[in-house]
């Protein structure tokens, strides 16, 4: 991607022209917080990310988000202050609170949960009432990151889904309950109301697509192609066993090929659902041309105004709408001539508070979480600490799960996956079982206790480092940095990738990198692995704690990153 910092800036206040609800303006009163004109002959709403929160909650967005090279100082990557500056939200205001950590707690008492498919149901009948020619896209992430997802293999989320007038999907941790019931609710569940699309999926011996590409439809009489690209990484973030017989990749000349298909059969319109990640898409943006807007998600990042992207071709607005259900995106086209003439955007937090439950929604949720609504209730404990994972290096939340690892393993040291997904919890706040599996809901929860060597350690966070902040967007294939507890290092996040870690000490040494250490981890992506699951061994961990207080976050010493905009 080629856009200069000057041109960026340019190019949001062209996004505020173009309908950006920017805090420079009167904000309007709450009653009047979604009521905004039409515009254009077609809508396209778009959500990601929601990992099966089929309720309202608190997620506290990442004060820690640094990009590297060409991404530096450069949406997603700028968080707290900076993000509210450049977006021109006024502290204190609704905006700040859904777009930033800034006063998180004192905020979220202020303004209250967000999302849940109940409200969201709501605000997506009102927009699309009101617009008319419109289309619903999932970005995926939907069945996985709740007890009930896990535990109904996430008939709760298609179910809810299918009531929500979802039109077009794509998909990541769906593939985490494996190809045969990923097929099972495309053919079965989904048939004639949910296309599932993925045109960067095939089979691992001949080639052949697993899933349609693209969609062709005709809104307000105008054709409009919609591709569907999977996470391309799935083999690699997760067990290779769940999607075995499957390839994935990012395959840039295959979706080259599908958009000029796509374009020659008429569409007016073509529309990328992404879950890339940002990065993958900004990049991806300047080098396949005909794409009019890449729909983002998997790193989670809610930014306000899409990216304009230059290409060869032309350009493509790049967006990314969130997580957990808190974001709704609105793409208002105006198409003449055979082209998109003009545009509007915006990212619309969903105030649980603002927007009146559904009913018809709200009953199926009810049903859906009847069954285990007992289990799910029971209190653990209590947190006098706010609780929150989302950040790239540690958040408290994960910082009490190393915290259960190393004491009921009798480890040294305890890694903990970098998911971005996970509720926030407040001060003073019950922890339930809800809470806790909203940490670790997953289909591999197994922990485990190794034996490794210093240098293994050292190899090991290096290569997740790598994932996080190889230069190459391409190549960053994971989630944020593991975890560590236990162990002090330092990280220089623009170093090469085998000098990004340094400063390895365990109760003031220096790790040793001949000596054999006891470290504890959960979700272990290699076959054959088996431990208690981790939610088990967190719960049996609070029951015995009764209260968590505010404690040390065990956090690197970053080098180099003076002056970077995605340090708070």
């Amino acid at each position: 991607m080629s856009l200069s910092r000057r041109e960026f800036l340019q190019a949001l206040a062209a996004a505020a022209a173009a309908g950006l609800p920017l805090a420079s303006r009167a904000a309007p009163a709450d009653g009047a917080f979604y009521d905004f004109p039409r515009f254009g002959n077609l809508s396209l709403l778009h959500f990601t990310d929601c990992h099966a929160q089929l309720q309202p909650v608190y997620f506290r967005e990442p004060s820690t988000n640094i990009g590297v090279a060409g991404s530096a100082n450069r949406p997603p990557h700028v968080v707290g202050a900076a993000l509210l500056k450049l977006f021109r939200f006024r502290p204190g205001s609704r905006e700040a609170y859904a777009f930033s950590h800034l006063d998180f707690s004192a905020a979220a008492r202020r303004y209250g949960r967000l999302g849940g498919f109940a409200h969201l149901a709501t605000l997506v009948k009102k927009l699309r009432a009101e617009r008319g020619a419109s289309l619903l896209l999932d970005g995926g992430d939907t069945w996985q990151g709740s007890a009930t997802s896990l535990w109904t293999r996430g008939q709760d989320m298609i179910e809810a889904q299918k009531l929500l007038g979802v039109d077009v999907m794509t998909g990541h941790w769906e593939f985490t309950y494996g190809a045969e019931r990923v097929k099972q609710v495309v053919d079965k569940d989904f048939a004639g109301r949910i296309e599932f699309l993925a045109q960067n999926v095939q089979t691992a011996d001949f080639g052949d697509p697993v899933f349609k590409p693209y969609t062709l439809r005709s809104l307000g009489g105008v054709p409009i192609a919609i591709i569907g690209q999977a996470f391309p990484y799935t083999p690699i973030a997760h067990p290779r066993r769940f999607v075995a017989d499957w390839r994935f990749g990012i395959e840039e000349k295959r979706l080259q090929s599908v958009v000029d298909e796509a374009r020659g059969k008429g569409a007016k319109v073509v529309a990328l659902l992404s879950h890339n990640g940002m990065d993958v898409d900004l990049k991806l943006a300047s080098r396949v041309t005909g794409i009019d807007v890449i729909f983002g998600g998997h790193t989670h990042d809610g930014v306000p105004a899409p990216i304009p992207v230059r290409n060869r071709r032309g350009k493509t607005l790049v967006t990314n709408a969130g997580s957990n259900g808190k974001f709704l995106g609105v793409l208002d086209l105006e198409v003449r001539g055979g082209a998109v003439s003009g545009y509007r955007y915006r990212l619309l937090p969903v105030f649980a508070n603002l927007l009146p439950a559904d009913p018809e929604m709200e009953k199926l949720i009810e049903a859906q979480r009847a069954p285990y609504a007992d289990k799910l209730s029971e209190e653990l404990a209590r947190s006098e600490a706010l609780l929150y994972r989302r950040g790239n290096f540690n958040g408290s939340f994960d910082q009490l799960i190393l915290d259960a690892l190393m004491e009921t393993k009798d480890a040294e040291i305890a890694f903990s996956p970098g998911f971005r997904w996970g509720t926030s919890l407040l001060p003073g706040d019950s922890i339930t079982l809800e809470q806790v599996m909203n940490l670790t809901a997953i289909t591999y929860p197994d922990t485990v206790l190794s034996e490794l060597k210093g240098s293994a350690i050292k190899s090991l966070m290096e290569d997740v480092c790598d994932n996080l902040f190889h230069p190459d967007p391409y190549y960053q294939q994971g989630g944020d940095m593991v975890r560590v507890g236990g162990m002090s290092y330092s990280c220089t996040p623009g170093a090469r990738i085998g000098a990004r870690i340094g400063e390895m000490r365990l109760r003031g040494r220096p790790i040793d990198a001949d000596k054999i250490y006891k470290v504890a981890s959960w979700a272990p992506v290699a076959e054959g692995v088996a431990g208690e699951p981790a939610w088990e061994l967190l719960a049996r961990y609070l029951r015995d704690k009764k209260v968590v207080r505010p404690g040390r976050l065990e956090l690197p010493r970053l080098i180099g990153i003076a002056g970077n905009l995605g340090a708070a």
